[in-house]
């Protein structure tokens, strides 16, 4: 899915292409649409005590937040392959952990940026404590990350596959 140095994301051709379109969306019927809504709004009257309109200048506000972040995200962007299922934990791979190697107390999550960030399953970040810790380990491996408080925490890779979402 991603993987992020210094200023370049990595997607797939596939999440490419999502967020090209979720993109030309935005910067289009989407538009239309806020401004329509903020027109019809305003033609009630009184700005001041106008909840429509305020509500409508709020979602035009957090679209055009989200063009400027796809359009600076894409810019940035180098389209390449999804990781290898060679069982090496990369951005990209849902991982199994196992903490403190106690096989009854698992975390299963996506590594990847937010950008894929879905209800289905819980994201971390590859620049997050948990995600820069486990990158790179095998499964069997074990690995260490730091915790808020400064402590070392350490988890076995139990389990390390593309993610095909």
């Amino acid at each position: 899915m991603t993987q992020t140095s210094e200023n370049v994301t990595w997607l797939t051709q596939e999440a490419y292409n999502k967020l090209k379109e979720e993109l030309e969306y935005l910067t289009g019927p989407a538009r239309t649409e806020i401004s329509a809504k903020i027109a019809a709004a305003r033609e009630e009257g009184d700005l001041r005590e106008n909840g429509g309109y305020h509500a409508a200048k709020e979602e035009q506000g957090k679209q055009e937040l989200r063009v400027r972040q796809l359009t600076q995200l894409l810019e940035s962007a180098k389209v390449g392959e999804a990781p290898a299922a060679d069982g090496a934990v990369a951005p990209g791979m849902v991982v199994t952990i196992a903490f403190d190697g106690d096989e009854d107390d698992t975390l299963t999550f996506l590594l990847a940026s937010r950008e894929y960030a879905s209800s289905d399953i819980e994201t971390y970040s590859p620049q997050s404590p948990l995600g820069s810790g486990v990158i790179g380990h095998k499964v069997g491996e074990d690995a260490e990350y730091e915790l808020p408080n400064g402590k070392m925490a350490s988890v076995k890779i139990l389990k390390a596959e593309p993610y095909n979402g």
